[in-house]
């Protein structure tokens, strides 16, 4: 009996191991070639398949980004995290006029996009429930405020 549950156990964790294993796909060769292209002095490279795209994380020049690419190998966004005193001063003027100034600041992103394009992202909360993810663009337009959870 009892090598028969082990047996069962055995073979359970061997079909779920493969069941795992065919969900993530291979990172196809135009994502990382396109990668490198773009980021050829990065260091510390790791990739996730998070459906939509492909996300590598990594570091450059001391900093740590995500870098975002559809299956096609085409960059969509990049992102730094960055301190609230490194947002540029339009920027921190459009959060300070906003009616989320009061708020605490939990994080700030700034997103580079396609086109030449820079976004800049603020997570604020106002208590544990209450929270918001703010995007501006590079001139402090509050573009949009999400609701996080």
């Amino acid at each position: 009996m009892k090598k028969m549950f082990f047996v069962t156990v055995l073979l359970s964790a061997v079909s779920f191991t493969q069941i795992v294993n065919a969900q993530i796909r291979k990172i196809p060769a135009e994502v990382t070639n396109a990668f490198s292209e773009k980021y050829d002095d990065a260091k510390n490279v790791e990739w996730k398949d998070n459906l939509t795209a492909f996300v590598a994380s990594f570091e450059r020049k001391g900093d740590k980004y995500e870098a975002k690419f559809n299956k096609k190998g085409e960059w969509q966004s990049t992102e730094k995290e960055l301190e609230i005193s490194d947002l540029p001063r339009k920027v921190n003027d459009g959060f300070e006029k906003s009616k989320y100034s009061e708020w605490e600041v939990k994080s700030v992103y700034e997103i580079e996009l396609p086109g030449d394009v820079t976004q800049y992202r603020v997570h604020v909360a106002k208590s544990d429930i209450q929270q918001k993810n703010l995007l501006f663009n590079d001139k402090g337009k509050l573009l949009k405020d999400n609701l996080t959870l």
